[in-house]
């Protein structure tokens, strides 16, 4: 829910200092849960999307959705004693005014940007799409020919609530994205982590983010699963959930509120209905001709990033196994 970030003169508290940047289903949900492990460190418990005015975040019904100064100052507030308090976006990366942005509000944030093979990466956001009911194309190789269209404005799924995850080309060119947040705050304030080595070595990747905010470098968590790949066992269910409401459920919702009066009842039976209508499971391989055709498109801005970051990428255009 972006806007436009306000003046936070006169706004009290704490306030955030560490950003995690995204990219999308690139390990930033877990390394932001591990990090809020610790006792130095307080990350906000979900995303808040408060920089990237340029981002188009949508209600169900169409309208923009934003964030105001003061609701998301009051996350970090109580937040005094930890050392670092971290704001968490899969989107500030891709943004094109984020980096400017956070860097307005705070000069010296620590920035920590993570980074998946960018293939898999939009194979991982196509499939994320489907499960929250923004795409509705099941087919990742026709979704990736409809990325035209929807830039112009059609195709977009009804209550889809941010259209720019569309374009999946766009979210996986990070070279740009980079360079953005190391113009912006310089290389010392931002720290690198692919995604295969948080999941090779987690333990490892830790330590090595934890030495860039400068903490206790001895604390480890569990290093448990954390948003792995999800489907649907109802899709009409998640649409109902998701306010959704569409003719073939006609005063639903209303109905709801009759039943359970209470606000807070109704958003623990909400989270639970979530639960019990997702499943986990491993998704679809991706064909080989597909990947070999992306990877090409992709090889440029993967040669540009490796020389911007100074690390191996070849991985990521490796023929397929």
């Amino acid at each position: 829910m972006p806007a436009a970030p306000d003046s936070p003169a006169g706004v009290g508290g704490a306030r955030p200092n560490l950003f995690l940047v995204g990219a999308p289903k690139s390990g930033t949900t877990a390394l932001a849960t591990y990090l809020g492990e610790h006792p130095d460190v307080f990350v906000a418990p979900w995303e808040l999307h408060y920089f990237g005015s340029d981002l188009d975040f949508r209600s169900p019904a169409g309208a923009p959705r934003r964030l105001r100064l003061d609701h998301y100052l009051s996350t970090f507030a109580p937040h005094r004693l930890e050392r670092h308090r971290g704001d968490h976006s899969v989107f500030y990366l891709s943004s094109t005014a984020a980096a400017a942005e956070i860097h307005d509000f705070e000069p010296e944030a620590r920035i920590i940007v993570m980074l998946r093979d960018p293939v898999d990466q939009m194979h991982a956001q196509h499939s994320e799409m489907l499960y929250q009911g923004d795409e509705d194309i099941a087919d990742f190789a026709v979704a990736l020919g409809a990325e035209a269209e929807r830039r112009a404005g059609r195709r977009i799924p009804p209550g889809c609530r941010k259209p720019f995850a569309l374009q999946y080309r766009s979210l996986a060119r990070y070279h740009g994205q980079v360079e953005r947040y190391l113009t912006s705050f310089g290389p010392h304030q931002v720290c690198i982590v692919l995604f295969d080595e948080l999941v090779r070595d987690p333990a490892a990747t830790y330590r090595r983010v934890l030495e860039f905010l400068e903490v206790d470098e001895r604390h480890q968590p569990e290093f448990r699963l954390v948003n792995p790949n999800k489907d649907l066992r109802s899709p009409k269910l998640r649409d109902v959930l998701r306010e959704t409401t569409t003719d073939a459920q006609p005063g639903f919702r209303r109905l709801g509120r009759l039943v359970v009066r209470s606000d807070r009842a109704r958003g623990q039976l909400r989270r639970w209905l979530h639960a019990v209508n997702t499943r986990h499971r491993p998704r679809p391989p991706l064909d080989p001709a597909l990947r070999t055709r992306l990877q090409g498109e992709m090889a440029d801005d993967v040669r540009r990033l490796e020389g911007l970051v100074q690390r191996d990428l070849g991985a990521w255009l490796a023929p397929p196994q």
